[in-house]
């Protein structure tokens, strides 16, 4: 490849991960045409983008995007970076369920989480964090817990006089008739 296409390709790079913080590399060498085709569609509609990169160029792109660290995910063999969706967990979800259907071809090699690199154990662990949106209701759950208990500690006595109102009345009904 001459110097000036790769000057091309890292320009490419750094427009695509410009705004990219977080994302999972894998290896898929062995993948047929067939099957990449089918996983980058079915990622595609969930906002998922996977991309096969040159290690050297990927390299020099994320030195110069600020994320030196991420660099040393991309050491040897074919890469291939996952990003997109709401989160990098979303991310790992997505493709742990075709990691487990192509056992032997897909490989999660690590990840790189907010300035963070993750080797490929704890990549393979955000598989199994709740999502964003899970976390978000967990959060909305545990604030709104208390309010309810209080609510419940005001009205249960009021429940409790509208019951006797309700027996009263009801004896009284059953005198007059």
């Amino acid at each position: 490849m001459s110097y000036y296409v790769k000057g091309l390709v890292q320009k490419e790079y750094e427009k695509r991960f410009a705004g990219v913080d977080s994302f999972l590399v894998m290896q898929t060498i062995g993948i047929s045409g067939i099957d990449n085709n089918i996983i980058r569609g079915e990622l595609k509609h969930k906002g998922i983008r996977m991309m096969v990169v040159k290690n050297s160029l990927i390299r020099k792109t994320m030195e110069s995007l600020g994320h030196p660290a991420a660099a040393r995910l991309f050491e040897a063999g074919p890469c291939t970076v996952v990003f997109g969706g709401d989160s990098v967990v979303d991310v790992a979800k997505e493709m742990d369920i075709w990691v487990h259907k192509k056992k032997d071809i897909l490989v999660v090699r690590g990840a790189y989480v907010e300035g963070e690199v993750l080797d490929e154990k704890a990549a393979a662990l955000l598989s199994k964090m709740p999502t964003r949106a899970e976390l978000q209701g967990q959060i909305a759950g545990a604030a709104m817990a208390p309010g309810a208990r209080v609510v419940g500690a005001v009205l249960a006595p009021s429940r409790v006089i509208a019951g006797c109102v309700k027996s009263l009345i009801e004896k009284k009904e059953k005198e007059a008739a």
